[in-house]
């Protein structure tokens, strides 16, 4: 079973043996590369799950493939492996984006676990980051039902909530008052449109009005469109 690609960018030809064939064993499907340079160029071209990033390589240094990675990609979790004692690497690892590290000679089942803790901690983000409708500056988070508008929480009824999410989720679309009043009321308020203009104007006044940035639209005569 494939538990997920790890990118191992390690020079020392041993450890980057049995870190292959451990991660290998472990069900990872796995690439080496022994230069930062290589290494550069393989996350370029490709996507991995978690990389084992040693911070002294020839042609770049790991500190210099994170610095660089981190520039366009800030979410493949990077594990530095440092030399023992190294402490300025450590603190240069992490400040520039390195998720965690383990100093050379490590125990095996240390850095499984520390891998595994990660990969947990990336499917969690992602799984965040899905439930998560935006735009502009305006965020909604599905699974908490917080709503952010430049950093301020707002707070919604129940209706006026739904009726946000719909149209998040149709954006640039414009939606006529029949296909809001059907999707956010249903079919008991069917013919009275009237509703959807009171809600549009309370909505309105709670995400719109207090900002400098309009959100939601009039498209005169047919309904209301949500763009940044």
């Amino acid at each position: 079973m494939n538990k997920g690609k790890i990118l191992v960018v390690e020079d020392e030809k041993k450890i980057a043996r049995v870190l292959s064939l451990e991660l290998e064993y472990e069900g990872y499907e796995v690439t080496v590369k022994e230069t930062g340079i290589d290494g550069l160029q393989a996350l370029e071209e490709d996507s991995f799950d978690l990389v084992l990033l040693d911070v002294m390589l020839p042609e770049l240094s790991g500190l210099e493939v994170l610095r660089r990675v981190r520039k366009t990609n800030t979410a493949t979790p990077i594990i530095l492996i440092t030399a023992r004692g190294s402490v300025p690497d450590k603190v240069s690892g992490l400040d520039l984006g390195a998720n965690d590290y383990i100093t050379k000679p490590f125990d095996i089942e240390e850095l499984l676990a520390r891998i595994r803790a990660q990969l947990r901690l990336n499917i969690h983000a992602q799984e965040e980051k899905e439930t998560e409708l935006s735009i502009a500056d305006l965020t909604v988070n599905e699974k908490t039902r917080e709503i952010q508008r430049a950093g301020q929480m707002l707070e919604l009824t129940p209706r006026e909530y739904d009726l946000l999410v719909h149209l998040l989720n149709h954006q640039q679309q414009v939606l006529t008052r029949d296909q809001l009043l059907t999707a956010v009321w249903g079919f008991d308020y069917f013919g009275d449109t009237n509703v959807v203009d009171v809600y549009i104007r309370y909505l309105r006044k709670k995400i719109d009005y207090p900002f400098e940035k309009q959100l939601i639209h009039t498209v005169r005569g047919v309904g209301y469109v949500m763009k940044g």
